[in-house]
């Protein structure tokens, strides 16, 4: 393109000429503003119709849970109707508490229909495991990397052998439980939270949380990718000789059940929390179920509470298809 000299004055008919062009390019900077507000208000009267349909119509998602699911939050369960109480199926087991805890819930994957005993919290022990592979897989998905091979070693030992020493190490890589706190808000746990420092043995939660949990580790409506998925199933699915036992006692195969169990002793009161939660099949059907307790004297007879507990609750839900 020509360009005049510095200090020389353009003739009449290249002013007239470069008016015209400046005229042309406001006409079309003009058409290009109305053209892309146009596109914008369009679309924005697109999605106000989506969602006053889908709100309005009986079958459709809500906006809010579609805004949930593609924000990567998993949406909150919501048993409806009203979970059924396992108080009366629990009855024989409750009269022997003696001052122990219990708390269960229960999902029967094909129906929806939830089942629960108990209110309140209590501490993780290693149940809390599948919580921080969870968080750093999902660390791990939005870094869009890989875990490290030393990360995969640490989650092998963490989820199979229940080792400690692997889940401090795997709990400093999440940041501990401001990690684990942030994670469960997106995997859709209400009541949960991590233990304080290095402490992770200790976290909150309730069987409600427990299941939502398998929710996110086995249903495709997570933000758990389903590679993210696979791997936490294939390590709950080889837990070591020795520590099958819980909620698996009420499966038909036992072996075939997706598991984590975890047990500790506290400290001060040298009473021990024993808890479990998995997947288990019983016949055609699936079900998340979680037991927790606390105030036992010994594993053992924790141990025992758990898979009675397992059994009549899962018995109960067979009588709610």
């Amino acid at each position: 393109m020509h360009e005049d000299m510095p200090g020389r004055r353009p003739s009449r008919s290249r002013s007239r000429s470069r008016r015209e062009q400046r005229r042309r390019r406001r006409a079309r900077r003009r058409r290009v503003g109305w053209t892309a507000a146009g596109a914008v208000l369009i679309a924005v009267a697109v999605a106000t119709y989506g969602a006053a349909s889908s709100q309005g119509e009986g079958g459709g998602e809500s906006a809010e849970a579609k805004n949930e699911v593609s924000s990567g939050v998993a949406p909150t369960p919501s048993p409806t109707p009203a979970p059924a109480d396992l108080a009366p199926a629990l009855a024989d087991i409750t009269a022997g508490l003696a001052g122990r805890g219990l708390s269960v819930a229960l999902l029967d994957t094909t129906s929806g229909k939830w089942a629960t005993y108990g209110e309140g919290a209590f501490d993780t022990a290693s149940i809390v495991k599948v919580d921080i592979l969870a968080t750093l897989l999902l660390q791990a998905q939005d870094a869009g990397r890989e875990l490290t091979a030393k990360e995969q070693a640490y989650a092998t030992d963490m989820i199979e052998n229940s080792d400690n020493d692997a889940t401090s190490a795997l709990w400093t890589v999440i940041g501990s439980a401001t990690g684990l706190d942030a994670a469960n808000q997106r995997l859709g746990l209400l009541d949960t939270r991590g233990g304080g420092g290095t402490v992770w043995g200790v976290s909150q939660t309730t069987a409600a949380d427990q299941v939502r949990l398998l929710q996110s580790v086995f249903d495709a409506k997570s933000p758990l990718t389903p590679p993210s998925r696979a791997y936490i199933q294939k390590l709950m699915h080889h837990i070591a000789p020795g520590q099958d036992w819980g909620v698996s006692a009420a499966a038909d195969d036992p072996a075939a059940t997706a598991l984590k169990n975890g047990w500790l002793e506290r400290s001060l009161t040298k009473k021990w929390d024993v808890n479990s939660i998995g997947r288990i099949e019983i016949g055609p059907r699936s079900y998340f179920l979680a037991v927790l307790t606390n105030g036992h004297t010994t594993q053992e007879a924790g141990i025992r509470l758990v898979e009675e507990a397992s059994r009549a609750a899962v018995t109960e839900a067979a009588a709610l298809r």
